[in-house]
């Protein structure tokens, strides 16, 4: 592998990522059209990537054991999942991994012929199970966008945008976002990383939305998203067996075996 990071070292960029790593994709804001840089005053956007990796031999047959890594360099936050763990995480319909499988091309920050093969084989992983997954993640949202965490640098950026909206304008506009998304799973199966919506899913997250405004959409959302759950033609889980096989073999390829 060899890439670097804009703005970062090559060794600062070995630091965010893991050995054997087949793919490595934006994430959030920015994988979605609706980054807002540091540069505005009012940014708590970071730049996520996520990557996914093949470990070590030890780690199929031995005692080694490292299902993911995290680590953050300045702006930059990375997280990396061995393949394994992504795939038991795919199978969930996990809405940010199943993101990676489905981001825009120009978005894809490196990736090599075992994730062009896994970003090949996205539509193994579509199944209605998208209807629990996008509206927990929605739920869970909600909750947050009024009961409040703040940490570290970026918290208190936060806790000022709060302070002067009088909700979490970021997980409402997450909120917003996960449940349109999800909708769109449902009729289509397809997952619209890069969102059509940018603008306004912008304007909610500047606050130019009331919290009563918010409220009203995501309840419409919610009705929404049961009623395509119901009319759905996905498959109803996604085939346990065959997205098996399909790991084993990408493994014992990579490895050689």
């Amino acid at each position: 592998m060899n890439i670097t990071l804009p703005g970062l070292s090559l060794e600062q960029t070995r630091q965010l990522l893991p050995d054997g790593l087949i793919l490595l994709v934006y994430r959030g804001s920015i994988a979605h059209d609706m980054y807002v840089p540091q540069s505005d005053p009012n940014s708590i956007d970071d730049k996520d990537i996520m990557g996914t990796f093949i470990g070590p031999e030890e780690f199929y047959l031995g005692f080694a054991h490292n299902e993911h890594k995290e680590a953050f360099i300045g702006e930059w936050d990375a997280v990396s999942y061995e393949l394994r763990k992504l795939m038991s995480l795919l199978l969930k319909s996990n809405p940010n991994v199943l993101s990676m499988l489905w981001v825009d091309e120009k978005y894809v920050l490196f990736q090599d012929d075992f994730g062009e093969m896994l970003r090949q084989h996205r539509d193994i992983f579509t199944a209605k199970t998208v209807y629990q997954s996008f509206t927990g993640y929605a739920y869970s949202q909600l909750k947050r966008m009024t009961h409040f965490q703040f940490e570290g640098y970026m918290g208190e950026k936060r806790k000022k945008l709060v302070d002067h909206f009088g909700y979490d304008t970021k997980n409402a506009a997450h909120l917003v976002r996960l449940l349109r998304m999800g909708i769109e799973f449902l009729q289509e199966g397809v997952l619209h990383v890069t969102r059509p919506d940018a603008e306004e899913l912008l304007d909610i997250k500047k606050g130019a939305w009331t919290l009563e405004q918010v409220k009203t959409e995501a309840q419409r959302l919610f009705k929404e998203a049961e009623k395509e759950f119901v009319k759905s033609k996905l498959p109803d889980v996604v085939d346990q067996k065959y997205v098996e096989r399909f790991l084993v073999n990408m493994i014992k390829k990579y490895r050689g075996y």
